[in-house]
């Protein structure tokens, strides 16, 4: 749900801080106090198109952000955040931010995180939902009509449908697969005669694992041959040679030795020095077979360095060590063997696209018998919603298009229709004409979908606009129960609406000096009486509109325990 909405020099409010809480908060005031700049700040931050307009004058730039909290880890807003890289925390936090410059450019960042506008619409659709009275973020949207048919019939869909998707991905992997086979022969002529290029020139260098470190050691060898040459022969001498090393050692050992026959302390001494006197004598032996061994090539320098040199023309082409240049020459060796035998794999692939073709037909044809079913249970639900909001004449239908294409949702588009009338067509939602009518097809549906959808907060700016009286309860009623399974925000002028309400938010402008500002206070108490009597009468409190405002809150009350 959403927690806290910060707005900063946006339209008149100057700087205002707003917390929420779960259930149904109602936003309520006089015209032009600000009420639907708080949802316009919203919708800005999940990703509504932005204007330097918005900006507060005098002021450089608006900055909006919001802080929601998530429920569930299985929430679809954390699998957005994870394809487009962005942190989440173990407290299911997620904070949007928008900022408008006065270029009418925004910075938009999700967690902290700088992101493109596009990924910000994509978090905030999955967080928020927001009505106006003609205008939704979803309900409207026929490309989505499919995938809400399908939430509110899952129990019965969901295996088909996850069954029928599985298939579809795998379709479609084979279907690109053939698209690369379907290049032209001049084409595949080039990548063959460039493989077999490569494969030759790599099989030819013949390089292996570990020979670039064996290269790098010989050549520091080469280099370094006399330095290495003198010294070696430098030891040998202190050793073996005239300084006679190994002799006094063999002097001290045989010392030692008769010491010991009287001294046992001198036996542990004459122990240490006979087996350092025979490691030097082991010592002397493997210089000497080193010193024999060593002779300098100065043509074998030139080979290393050659060989080097052609290391790193490979590594250029081919990948950064040997390891990743083998590994290049066993996949173009793959690629190659299947080009070479690409008449006979394409032969074999369409077969395969054409089994799983068929496959995607039946599946498809249970797919759609399924939703028929659910198709018929949500317009009885539909019309069971429209009934109690005084629409008892209007007909909602779902309409099944064929298509001759495969999609991952099936091969038929699904469209929600109404008639509002008797004697009148189903038409598409959007071309429902009244307000007051779209209104409560709307509330309908959504008290319907909200149980199934997942987003974490439902706005509704004004959607009881244009309705009264027993239909106006209704619609107070409906939106109440909606807020059962969502948080709700609802800007109202009804006072049937506002008596419902979780949680009362006044929105009052103020004037100080010569500037407007807005200011948010939350009713309780007599306060709120007070406010749903001016919303009855438009004008002051008398004895009469109070009795009336008492008597909505004590209706209110019992009707929420009943829900």
């Amino acid at each position: 749900m959403l927690r806290e909405l910060t707005i900063k020099n946006f339209a008149i409010i100057r700087d205002l801080s707003i917390s929420f809480d779960n259930g149904l908060t109602v936003l309520t005031g006089e015209t032009g106090a600000g009420k639907s700049i708080i949802i316009d700040a919203v919708q800005l931050l999940a990703g509504g198109r932005g204007s330097s307009e918005f900006i507060r004058h005098g002021e450089k730039k608006a900055e909006l952000e919001g802080m929601f909290e998530v429920s569930h880890d299985a929430h679809p807003v954390f699998r957005k955040l994870e394809e487009s890289g962005i942190p989440s925390d173990d407290e299911g936090t997620v904070i949007l931010r928008r900022d408008i410059s006065a270029s009418g450019k925004s910075t938009c960042r999700v967690n902290g995180k700088l992101v493109t506008l596009a990924i910000l619409r994509e978090v905030g659709a999955a967080l928020i939902d927001i009505h106006g009275q003609h205008e939704t973020q979803e309900l409207m949207d026929e490309q989505r009509h499919v995938l809400l048919l399908d939430q509110f019939g899952w129990q019965t869909i969901g295996a088909a449908k996850e069954s029928y998707a599985s298939l579809y991905d795998r379709y479609v992997k084979l279907k690109r697969r053939l698209t690369r086979y379907d290049e032209s022969e001049q084409q595949v002529a080039h990548r063959i005669d460039l493989y077999r290029f490569q494969l030759t020139e790599i099989d030819e260098a013949g390089f292996y694992e570990g020979e670039e470190e064996e290269l790098e050691e010989e050549r520091t060898r080469l280099k370094n041959f006399n330095d290495i040459y003198e010294r070696v022969s430098s030891a040998y001498e202190s050793i073996q040679g005239e300084s006679k090393g190994l002799d006094w050692t063999g002097a001290a050992m045989s010392d030692l030795e008769h010491a010991a026959e009287v001294d046992p302390q001198a036996g542990e001494f004459a122990t240490s020095v006979s087996d350092a006197f025979y490691t030097l004598q082991e010592t002397a032996f493997s210089l000497k077979n080193m010193l024999d061994g060593m002779e300098f090539d100065p043509n074998r320098l030139d080979e290393v360095e050659h060989r080097l040199a052609l290391l790193q023309t490979m590594k250029r082409k081919y990948g950064a060590t040997v390891a990743e240049i083998l590994a290049y020459r066993d996949k173009i060796a793959e690629e190659l063997e299947k080009l070479l035998n690409r008449d006979e794999r394409l032969q074999d692939e369409r077969k395969e696209v054409e089994s799983l073709e068929a496959d995607l037909a039946v599946e498809a044809g249970e797919l759609a018998g399924l939703r028929r079913e659910a198709a018929v249970r949500l317009a009885e639900s539909i019309h069971n919603q429209l009934s109690e909001l005084y629409m008892e004449k209007a007909q909602f239908t779902v309409d099944f298009r064929e298509r001759s294409q495969f999609d991952r949702n099936g091969s038929e588009d699904v469209i929600f229709l109404i008639s509002a009338n008797v004697g009148e067509p189903p038409k598409p939602l959007a071309k429902v004409a009244s307000g007051g009518e779209l209104s409560r097809v709307m509330l309908a549906l959504k008290t319907i979908f909200s149980k199934h959808q997942e987003v974490t907060s439902i706005i509704f700016d004004e959607v009881d606009t244009g309705v009264s009286g027993r239909v106006a309860q209704a619609i107070a009623e409906k939106i109440a129960v909606i807020s059962l399974n969502s948080q709700v925000l609802c800007i109202s002028h009804l006072p049937q609406v506002a008596a419902m309400a979780d949680h009362h938010l006044f929105i009052r402008k103020e004037v100080t000096g010569d500037r407007t500002t807005t200011s948010v206070k939350e009713l309780e108490g007599m306060e709120r009486t007070e406010e749903l009597s001016r919303m009855m009468t438009g004008a002051e409190m008398t004895d009469l509109t109070k009795r009336h405002a008492e008597e909505l809150l004590v209706m209110a009350a019992e009707r929420k325990k009943e829900m």
